[in-house]
Order: structure tokens, then C-alpha cells, then sequence
């Protein structure tokens, strides 16, 4: 800081002595480093004792027979014993986890019960999601949107044998027999997909509102979705989807999250003193798709094997790695080391 002279009649010594005060840095004394602003000090990550996972099968990270954990919701829900709210909750050393996420559980399923039957083998009921949250939770992750959309199920319609072909131009054979199926979806410059998308932004949000009126003292993340789909090239027949479509479906996985982030913005506005904060998975995981060798993807194509644990996996969800990426986000974005 400078302290010029503050007079014109200062005398020589006193005049190059504010010359000197001005030209080095000043050394705050030890007494003066106490009184700074508490403001401008580091704050400390705050500590949370009750936390609430809530969402979809990418924060369950379902894993098929292997790696399942039936302690929180239903064994059909696929819940793994290493998915990212395991893992931040141990990272954290929270008191209480009740983590409620489950495999294709929609924005419905946080208020309603969700019933649960794969082919008649595993059956259950998960309660309503919301029903895990008190008012004294100051923790919750969400991550759900996909399954609103109808993401996994395009995503399903897309697998092709083989490669894109045309017996005659405008004329092919559907998916899963060289057709394109985002044909299907895209129409007059019209793409139903992203029709189907929009809507998630306002269920997103009504739910963070809901979130909010239930856990009032809580801070709440949206954790949106891994970079599991490449946006600007394909990998057939590695990936079983045709190259054009493999990254359409990347695209709106893009635009899926681009609605968790719109909601996140109006929920912080609109709810005052609402602790709301999206965590952006997404970016850090470019370059880790279904496309890359094991080891390095971090989300499984359709073959259901994973060698991140080894064994049995659900196809196009995260696999562990993803998981330590995902639990790696949410802390970092609490303030704490990964």
C-alpha cells in the first residue's frame, strides 16, 4: 500500500521515505495478519453428517449379479456397492447415507413409489426417493433426467449389426440391420429427441424446489451425466451404433445436460437462500467414452462386460472408474480433496 506525503512542506527524509513506502512491497506485522476480514481467509469445507442420494441408474452405477448392494433400496434397483454416493459419503465420514438412487428411476420415482420386475427374476419396490430426506439432511445429490427423456431406450434402438448402407439412396433396411435410427427421430429438420428432452428442465426443477422444502438446511448437487457418448466420432463396430448416430446420441446427452444446468440457475434465483450447485461430471470425462479401450472408458458399451471391476455389467453406464470420477467431482466441488 502507498502512503504519499500528506503535506507539500514534508521535509527530504520524510518525502523519500514515501517514495521508499511506495516503490516496496508492505509486510503486514503478524498482529495485522489477525485482524483480517474473516471473509478473505480460506473457509473451511463445511462437514456434513446426513446424507441423501437421490437418483438414476448412472448414480446407482448398476452393476448386473456382481458388485450389488440390496443395504439401501431393493436388489433390483442394481445399486453397486461402489457407486459415487458410497463413495463421497465415505470420503466425507458422514454419520448417516441413506442413498435411495435406482436403475430407471425417473423424475416420478422421487415422489412416488417405484415398482421394480426384470423379467420376473428381480422384483421390488423402492419407496418414494423423497421419502429418505429430513429436515435434517444437509447433503443431497441428484442426478436424474435420462430415463425422463427416454435416452436409454433410443439409445437401445440404435444398437446395429451392421455397418450404415443404403440399397438404394433414401431406401435402407432399419437398426439393427445397417438402417440409421436417428432417421426415425429426425424428421423435416424436426428432432422429436430434443422434443422429448425439453421437458426435463422443469421437472428438474420442481423437484429441486420439493428437495428444498424437505430438507430446507440442505446443499443440494445436480450431478449431471458422464461424457460416456462421442459428439465428433464414432467407433463402429467397437460400439454396435452406427457412426452417425453414435454421436447424435452424444449430442443429446449434451442437450440433456445443458437442461440440469438451466435448472440448477433458476432453483439458486427463484429460492432464496437455496445452496444449489450443479456438478459438472461431464467436462472432466471428455475423452473417456464408450469408444476408448478398457481402462481408459469410463462409461461400458453394449457388450455387458466391464474390466473396471471385472465382470458383469449393465451396458452404457459408468463403471467404476466413472464412479471415482463422478465421487471425485462432487467433493471437489464441496471444497474437498478427491
Amino acid at each position: 500500500m502507498r502512503f504519499p506525503p500528506s503535506r507539500l512542506a514534508c521535509s527530504v527524509a520524510a518525502a523519500c521515505t514515501a517514495l521508499l513506502a511506495g516503490a516496496l512491497p508492505a509486510q503486514a506485522s503478524p498482529a495485522q495478519a489477525s485482524l483480517a476480514p474473516a471473509d478473505d481467509r480460506p473457509a473451511a469445507p463445511r462437514k456434513y453428517k446426513e446424507y441423501v442420494a437421490l437418483g438414476d441408474s448412472w448414480s446407482a452405477d448398476v452393476a448386473l449379479l456382481t458388485n450389488v448392494s440390496s443395504e439401501h433400496t431393493p436388489y433390483a434397483c442394481f445399486q453397486s456397492t461402489w457407486n459415487y454416493p458410497k463413495k463421497v459419503a465415505k470420503q466425507l465420514g458422514v454419520t448417516t447415507l441413506r442413498d435411495a438412487t435406482c436403475g430407471a428411476a425417473t423424475s416420478e420415482h422421487l415422489a412416488k413409489p417405484q415398482e421394480l420386475n426384470h423379467l420376473g427374476l428381480f422384483k421390488g419396490t423402492n419407496p418414494p426417493q423423497f421419502d429418505r430426506l429430513t429436515r435434517t439432511t444437509d447433503l443431497v445429490t441428484l442426478g436424474i433426467g435420462g430415463n425422463d427423456a427416454g435416452l436409454a431406450g433410443v439409445a437401445g434402438s440404435c444398437f446395429n449389426l451392421l455397418p450404415s448402407l443404403e440399397l438404394l439412396p433414401g431406401l435402407a433396411l432399419p437398426a439393427p440391420l445397417g438402417g440409421q435410427c436417428k432417421k426415425s427421430w429426425v424428421k423435416g429438420g424436426v428432432d422429436a429427441m430434443s422434443r422429448q428432452i425439453a421437458p426435463v428442465e422443469n421437472k428438474v426443477y420442481d423437484a429441486l424446489k420439493r428437495t428444498h422444502a424437505l430438507a430446507p438446511h440442505a446443499t443440494v448437487l445436480v450431478v449431471d451425466y458422464l461424457a460416456g457418448v462421442p459428439t465428433t466420432a464414432g467407433c463402429f463396430p467397437y460400439v454396435q451404433v452406427n457412426d452417425g448416430d453414435l454421436m447424435w446420441l452424444g449430442r443429446k446427452l449434451q442437450e440433456i445436460n445443458a437442461t440440469l444446468t438451466r435448472a440448477v440457475k433458476r432453483a439458486k434465483r427463484d429460492v432464496k437462500g437455496f445452496d444449489v450447485r450443479l456438478v459438472n461430471t461431464y467436462e472432466g470425462s471428455v475423452g473417456h467414452d464408450v469408444c476408448q479401450w478398457p481402462g481408459t472408458k469410463w462409461v461400458e458399451g453394449f457388450v455387458p462386460l466391464t474390466a473396471n471391476p471385472p465382470g458383469l455389467a449393465v451396458p452404457l453406464h459408468p463403471n467404476e472408474l466413472g464412479a471415482d470420477h463422478q465421487a471425485a467431482t462432487v467433493l471437489r466441488t464441496l471444497g474437498h480433496r478427491a
